[in-house]
């Protein structure tokens, strides 16, 4: 049986294909910025808040932080797959902008918390509104730029937004954990101006006016093969996430393992690794263009996060303050295979599930570090493992997995994206 049939547009139909630096592209980036800026700012402004809420003993600033992490991250988990099936069924444009609204008074909202039982439930609901923005862009610019140069649009739009990830660290170190969510609620609100002149994707106009079967989660399991390729896209983004998610965001605690000549902050670890994310995520897009492949550069980063992930937990006892940064950073330029996780999961499926995809593969990925924060913390409890035996293991594990999937998907560079996949 086949699983995909071609769109048979007429020309007419489909609006041109608009250029790398399009309206469309800058608003999915600024899109980006504000969302990293929020999805890590908890991770930032952790320790201070949760001092501030009375919450003062060591042990359990890091167990309530995990708790309020995997409220954001389980909010993540139901936002990929309500915004991911709106975008297929009502369209990119009101996913991307009605996430946005939503995260912004969330995060507003969150400057006013008093107990850790109210940051937590404002953190799943901003996580929520925080799953739709990305793989909503995402999609948008893949179905507008010229199948030559949509690596280019998705390289821009994660790479200008992970300095939003810096401006956090910023305004978190020198405003105030209160004034930070204020910001970045703000700066949320402020991007909704830019509503005008972005126009809804052509690719999804002509499938919702074909009467195709549109936003359907559970055709992903249909047949055996396109459950496999959804499973191996998942794959692809979830050592991110135990990289930034475990070994960033606890940077205090490894800190304090590593018997490190000096304090290390999470907020400057967070800042470290996404400056090196930056610079990660241009060069992978960029020689995901030049190679032309996407598969192959990323099989290339995730040998380097092994290496990198390695380093950090072994190479850094007794380290200085200055190396344990510079670890952080490089642990941020590996883990630049996000650009091309993201482009990959847009490109793999039809314009019927591809916002479907595009959201859900990404914040599943996210949503995945509430099992490996669990799974960590079980594990590190082992006398024999600790957090530095525990962290080893579990990186191992997604690296290898990671690597096979890139090593057994269809290669996506150059594809063309106008057909819609059968139930």
């Amino acid at each position: 049986m086949l699983v995909s049939q071609p769109l048979l547009t007429p020309p007419t139909t489909i609006r041109p294909a608009v250029g790398v630096f399009s309206a469309i592209v800058l608003v999915a980036s600024l899109g980006n910025f504000v969302d990293l800026y929020d999805l890590v700012l908890f991770g930032i402004v952790r320790v201070d808040s949760l001092h501030e809420l009375g919450i003062t003993n060591a042990a359990e600033v890091t167990n309530k932080g995990l708790y309020l992490m995997n409220m954001q991250m389980g909010g993540m988990l139901l936002g990929g797959l309500l915004w991911g099936m709106l975008g297929d069924k009502r369209g990119r444009l009101s996913v991307l902008f009605g996430s946005i609204l939503l995260y912004s008074l969330a995060n507003i909202a969150n400057g006013f918390v008093q107990t850790v039982d109210q940051y937590a439930w404002l953190r799943l609901i901003a996580g929520v509104g925080l799953a739709g923005e990305l793989g909503a862009g995402v999609t948008l610019v893949a179905e507008t730029l010229p199948k030559e140069k949509r690596g280019y649009g998705t390289m821009l739009v994660t790479s200008v937004g992970v300095p939003g990830a810096l401006l956090a660290y910023y305004v978190g170190e020198r405003l105030g954990w209160r004034n930070a969510y204020f910001m970045g609620g703000g700066l949320g609100l402020g991007l909704l101006a830019l509503r005008a002149g972005v126009f809804e994707s052509g690719m999804f106009e002509h499938t919702r006016q074909s009467g195709v079967a549109r936003g359907n989660f559970l055709s992903l399991f249909a047949n055996r093969f396109r459950a496999s390729k959804y499973l191996r896209c998942l794959l692809l983004g979830i050592p991110f996430w135990f990289m930034a998610g475990i070994l960033i965001t606890l940077a205090p605690e490894f800190g304090r393992a590593f018997h490190l000549q000096g304090a290390v902050t999470g907020g400057a670890s967070i800042a470290w690794c996404y400056l090196g994310c930056t610079i990660g995520d241009f060069t992978s897009g960029a020689l995901g263009q030049l190679l032309q492949s996407r598969l192959r550069v990323l099989r290339m980063f995730f040998v380097g996060s092994a290496a990198a992930v390695a380093w950090f937990l072994f190479g850094l006892n007794g380290a200085s303050v200055a190396a344990f940064y510079f670890a952080c950073f490089l642990v941020g330029v590996a883990g630049g295979f996000w650009t091309l996780f993201v482009t990959v999961t847009a490109e793999e499926f039809g314009t019927n599930i591809r916002a479907t995809v595009a959201t859900t593969a990404p914040n599943f990925a996210r949503g995945s570090l509430v099992l490996v924060s669990l799974l960590f913390k079980s594990l590190k409890e082992v006398p024999t493992l600790g957090m530095v035996g525990a962290a080893a293991i579990i990186g191992a594990v997604l690296l290898v997995l990671a690597f096979f999937s890139a090593s057994t998907l269809p290669e996506t560079y150059g594809k063309e994206l106008d057909y819609v996949e059968e139930a």
